[in-house]
């Protein structure tokens, strides 16, 4: 009869990870790309350094997992729950987002380029010098996000809800933010050479000069 070690090991990764009673709870540097895993339990587990890429996590719980330095490039986590998740220093380039719950998550140097955040929660979240460049983040909700040195070169930002947020020397070169809500934002320092903030409300904001905007609309 097989030891529960020797179970273990003889069970396939998706086996361990779905399977709660085979204690698999660490994959870090494993190879899981294009593994299916939609709207599994993955909360608390260890993915630091996983291969990832395409893998199918839509609707999955990934609430306090650790993914640091993982590659989750053109994954799909759509409506996945990643609250208070380490993704700092991931590749998350292409991956699908879209309704996805990241707030209060650590994002630190995460790569975000081109990725689909189409109405993400994403309050509170660390996205610090993380490159979001040409990321659709429409509707997305930045609130309180501290997003100081990110890269939102050419990031579509229509609609966002962006209150409170810190851009703090922020790349906004080319960004999108129509009707963005940027109420008591702070801009200081940020870069928002041609950046497109027709109907953005920018009350109370203070601007990339030190200067604090007092009008509720700006850029008409």
């Amino acid at each position: 009869m097989k030891n529960h070690t020797e179970k273990q090991k003889s069970l396939s990764p998706l086996s361990q990870i779905t399977n709660k009673n085979s204690g698999g709870r660490d994959f870090s540097g494993c190879n899981l790309s294009g593994i299916d895993l939609r709207e599994v339990d993955l909360s608390g587990i260890n993915f630091i350094g996983a291969d990832l890429r395409g893998a199918n996590l839509s609707g999955a719980i990934l609430t306090g997992a650790n993914l640091r330095e993982a590659n989750l490039s053109q994954a799909n986590l759509r409506a996945a729950n990643l609250r208070e998740a380490n993704l700092s220093q991931a590749n998350l380039s292409e991956a699908d987002l879209r309704q996805a719950d990241l707030c209060g998550a650590f994002l630190w140097q995460a790569k975000l380029s081109g990725s689909k955040l189409w109405g993400a929660s994403l309050c509170g979240v660390d996205l610090r010098e993380a490159d979001l460049s040409s990321a659709m983040l429409i509707e997305a909700s930045l609130i309180e996000a501290n997003l100081t040195r990110a890269n939102f070169t050419d990031a579509e930002l229509c609609g966002a809800m962006l209150i409170e947020a810190n851009f703090n020397q922020a790349n906004l070169t080319g960004a999108d933010l129509r009707w963005a809500n940027l109420i008591a934002a702070n801009l200081s320092e940020a870069n928002i050479e041609n950046a497109n903030l027709k109907n953005a409300k920018l009350y109370e904001t203070i601007m990339p000069d030190g200067t604090i905007h007092q009008h509720h609309i700006a850029f008409i």
